[in-house]
């Protein structure tokens, strides 16, 4: 399972190429990736962790893209329909997607200190999660898996509490 999120990277490098890879993908699509729907992706990816609509809202409004809620939801509605970004359910916040354009099914960890999150890949169908479905004559279309935990810079925090 590949993750992303927690460890160092070149993170100027990380939102350039997922700005190119959203943008080749709506070309290629015929898909509108108007300058809203492409600053709120921005926002998104600058950091790893999940922002609220009103967050994303507010960072919009403080650059004049726009002061109503739909200017948010409706570019997050686009990227998360289009794969571009995921809601993080327990947080009722939005992400960036790691992985645009292939078809997986994430896996999100959230720091319960800082609200960073990690995203992983894995296939719902294998292990223990896709045997149970085979067993009961299920078929998995779609999976939202959130563990909750300590990033490794908050585990380090909190061993020097000790």
């Amino acid at each position: 399972m590949e993750s992303i999120g927690f460890e160092a990277h070149d993170h100027t490098s990380c939102i350039v190429s997922c700005i190119d890879a959203v943008d080749s993908q709506c070309k290629a699509q015929g898909l509108q990736f108007t300058p809203v729907r492409k600053r709120v992706l921005e926002i998104l990816l600058q950091e790893h962790r999940a922002l609220g609509a009103y967050e994303i809202l507010d960072r919009l409004r403080e650059e004049g893209l726009g002061s109503q809620p739909p200017v948010a939801y409706r570019a997050l509605d686009f990227l998360v329909t289009n794969g571009f970004a995921h809601k993080i359910e327990r947080l009722n916040a939005f992400i960036a997607c790691t992985h645009p354009g292939e078809d997986h099914a994430p896996v999100f960890m959230i720091c319960r200190l800082c609200k960073s999150v990690a995203e992983a890949q894995t296939i719902p169908t294998k292990g223990q999660l896709g045997q149970a479905a085979r067993d009961a004559g299920f078929q998995i279309e779609r999976t939202v898996v959130e563990a909750e935990g300590l990033c490794p810079k908050c585990q380090k925090a909190a061993d020097k509490c000790i």
